[in-house]
């Protein structure tokens, strides 16, 4: 089986909603919050390519 090959932008932006989300282990996220995770998912998906634009 083949590895897929990740970019650095995914792999930057998995490592921001990472960081992000180990900041707020065990209490679910504030308003404000969950509208920065979406902001990061769709970062991570633009630079994963699968055609979502990225958030304003």
């Amino acid at each position: 089986m083949a590895t897929p090959c990740v970019p650095d932008a995914a792999t930057q932006a998995n490592q921001a909603i990472r960081e992000f989300m180990a900041a707020r282990t065990g209490r679910p996220l504030w308003p404000d919050e969950a509208a920065e995770y979406e902001r990061l998912l769709g970062a991570w998906a633009a630079a994963v390519g699968d055609g979502t634009p990225p958030a304003p």
